[in-house]
C-alpha cells in the first residue's frame, strides 16, 4: 500500500465500488484509495497474476478487495461479473470505467479487425458496464459513474488513432449518460489524465526524449502520479462531488497543445 496522503470521505465507507482494469496502472491506485476509505471494493481485470498480488498486498495491510477475472470485450462476461459483485456487496454505488489499452499503432497499418478490437478494448465496455450497474444503483438512491478519458486526443497525437478515437467518444458518452441517468441521481463524469507515470509508462514509453516533450507542454513541472488521479476520483465519487456531473475534469498539469 502506498503512503499517499488521501483525504477521508466518511460517506464512502461500506459503499460498493467497482473498478475495471484495477490490477495495474492507474487502476491499482483506484483500488487502494477506495480500500483505504473502508469501501467494499471489487475490481475486474484480465491479468490474473498482478491482480492476485494486489489483493494479497491489501490483505497484508488490513484492507481488502474482491478480484474477478474478466475479459471486458466479452459483454456477457462483464454483465455476469457486475451481477456477482451486486450479489456479494449489494448495489454498486460507484463505477470507475478505467480499463483501456493505449497500444501504439500507425494509421496506415490499421485493419478493420484491429480497429474493431480497439473499440472493444477502449470504448464499448464503458457503456455496457454503466448500463449493467444502472438499475440497482438507481434503486439504491443514485451514485457515481466515472469514465476515463485521455489527453492524447486533445493533443492530436497521431500514433494511436483507435485509442484516441475511443477516448474522444468517451467524453461524448459521458454527456449522454449524465443526461439520461441524472433523473436517478446518478452522476456521470469523465477524468482526463495527462501523462501519468505508471510503472508500464516508465518501462515502455517514457524515454528521456518523450519525457522532455511532455514536460515542456505542461504548465507544472512535476510528474503526474496515479495517486493524483485517484484523489480526483475519490472527490467525484463522494458526497463532496454530489452536484458534479456531465463534466470533463482534467488532471494534466496544464498541458497545452
Amino acid at each position: 500500500m502506498n503512503s499517499f496522503n488521501y483525504p477521508h470521505y466518511p460517506d464512502l465507507k461500506n459503499k460498493a465500488i467497482l473498478i475495471t482494469g484495477g490490477g495495474s496502472g492507474i487502476g491499482v491506485s483506484f483500488v487502494e484509495a477506495f480500500a483505504l476509505q473502508g469501501s467494499k471494493v471489487a475490481f475486474l481485470d484480465i491479468q490474473e497474476q498482478v491482480s492476485k498480488k494486489l489483493v494479497k498486498k491489501l490483505n497484508s495491510k488490513g484492507t481488502e478487495a474482491l478480484f474477478l477475472k474478466c475479459d471486458l470485450t466479452d459483454i456477457e462476461a462483464l454483465k455476469n461479473a457486475v451481477s456477482e459483485v451486486e450479489n456479494k456487496f449489494g448495489a454498486i454505488r460507484v463505477l470507475i470505467n478505467n480499463a483501456a489499452s493505449d497500444e501504439r499503432h500507425e494509421p496506415d497499418d490499421v485493419t478493420p479487425e484491429y480497429w474493431e478490437k480497439r473499440l472493444r478494448l477502449n470504448l464499448s465496455h464503458h457503456f455496457f458496464a454503466a448500463q449493467a450497474v444502472k438499475t440497482e444503483m438507481a434503486k439504491a438512491g443514485g451514485g457515481a459513474i466515472i469514465n476515463m478519458g485521455s489527453i492524447s486526443w486533445h493533443m492530436a497525437m497521431e500514433f494511436m488513432p483507435g485509442y484516441t478515437s475511443s477516448k474522444a467518444a468517451i467524453e461524448g458518452l459521458t454527456q449522454s449518460l449524465a443526461r439520461g441517468y441524472g433523473k436517478y441521481r446518478i452522476r456521470v463524469n469523465c477524468i482526463v489524465p495527462g501523462q501519468v507515470w505508471t510503472s508500464r509508462q516508465i518501462k515502455e514509453i517514457m524515454t528521456p526524449e518523450y519525457e522532455k516533450f511532455m514536460t515542456e507542454k505542461q504548465c507544472l513541472p512535476d510528474r503526474i502520479l496515479p495517486e493524483d488521479i485517484a484523489q480526483l476520483a475519490l472527490f467525484l465519487a463522494s458526497d463532496a462531488g454530489r452536484m458534479c456531473t456531465r463534466r470533463n475534469y482534467f488532471m494534466d498539469a496544464g498541458i497545452g497543445a
